[in-house]
């Protein structure tokens, strides 16, 4: 960990030079462990192209409180801690870009520029002065390294990315939140554009798939949640355990509900995606419940649960008339890295 909050050239360069070395020493790992190698030498890079003054403002010690305290809503409504891609030029936007990408998917990639051009499309919609194209931040807290514990975010209207990086081979990437206003765009040149449009068109095939004794028990409220339950939460536990249990669906649609949770998962690079469905399966598919809320047509506001064991998946379609979206994956223990990081300090004594 820093002391003084930014990298020196002489720091940058030692970063790099254990990065060089990393595929002969990750070799007989996962590919989990390249996924973070990839992230930590995106993150060195950033910074490096960073002045001092933006690095101050970039950089957070690890344990520093911000790093579990994140939020959705316009950066223009909060004062949202980080530098801005407004705040950068075109070479150093490129490397943040490279940093943004280490911790998605190509899918998962199209779909966060997706959300980020929402805020250009609200701008020509509403003319609202708070709608600023590209006032996303990034923040990392730590030093980033292939052998040490430290996490970044990517942060603005509608989305919070949460990497924590634990030991430099085990990610945690909870919590996770999109959000898409409008859910589908009305007019313009983005005309049609349904950004988080997989997510509504999975779960409601899986509900209208259930039978009608199935379908009494997945709808357990008549009305939507105006807003997720666990909204800003920087820690949750289990919710109500309601919806059908996995284990009373057939083995089509338990396929159907996996393919839902492996939408949400895939935006993640395969490495991590790979990982985190297999937590899944030894935690329990069958144990983990879909609960539907409000109307079951398209256009109406509706609401949908997917929880487990040890994670929560929530989607909200209310706001607007039904035309904007917010969506969450959180780990009851696994939040920032919480679990990872227990293990560390209990096999690791400081």
């Amino acid at each position: 960990m820093f002391s003084n909050r930014f990298y020196s050239t002489l720091s940058y360069l030692a970063i790099v030079g254990s990065l060089a070395i990393a595929p002969q020493k990750l070799s007989a790992h996962s590919g989990e462990h390249l996924a973070n190698m990839a992230m930590s030498n995106a993150a060195a890079s950033f910074l490096h192209s960073l002045n001092e003054k933006q690095r101050n403002k970039t950089t957070f010690d690890f344990d520093h409180p911000h790093r579990v305290s994140w939020e959705f809503l316009p950066a223009a409504m909060i004062k949202r801690k980080g530098i801005a891609l407004t705040e950068l030029d075109k070479k150093q936007k490129m490397f943040a870009y490279d940093l943004l990408e280490s911790g998605l998917s190509k899918a998962g990639n199209e779909k966060i520029r997706n959300i980020v051009d929402l805020e250009r499309v609200l701008l020509e919609l509403t003319g609202s002065d708070i709608r600023v194209p590209e006032l996303y931040s990034i923040m990392i807290f730590g030093e980033p390294s292939i052998e040490s514990n430290w996490a970044w975010r990517f942060e603005g209207h509608h989305v919070s990315l949460n990497f924590t990086i634990v030991d430099g081979t085990m990610t945690a990437t909870a919590p996770r939140f999109l959000g898409s206003n409008p859910a589908k765009v009305p007019e313009g040149d983005r005309k049609g554009l349904r950004a988080l449009g997989e997510e509504e068109d999975l779960a409601r095939e899986l509900f209208k798939s259930l039978d009608t004794k199935q379908q009494k028990t997945a709808h357990f409220q008549s009305i939507a949640y105006g807003e997720i339950v666990t909204n800003r939460a920087t820690e949750v536990g289990p919710l109500s355990p309601v919806g059908i249990r996995a284990s009373r669906l057939s083995s089509d649609q338990q396929k159907q509900l996996e393919t839902l949770i492996e939408t949400y998962a895939s935006s993640m690079p395969k490495e991590l995606a790979n990982e985190r469905m297999n937590q899944l399966h030894e935690a329990g598919m069958h144990k983990i419940r879909f609960g539907w809320a409000g109307g079951t047509e398209v256009g109406e506001p509706h609401y949908y649960r997917i929880q487990g064991p040890t994670f929560l998946i929530e989607y909200d379609n209310v706001q607007n008339s039904a035309n904007h979206v917010h969506t969450i994956w959180r780990d009851f223990d696994g939040d920032f890295g919480r679990d990872l990081l227990k293990d560390h300090y209990l096999n690791h004594p400081h």
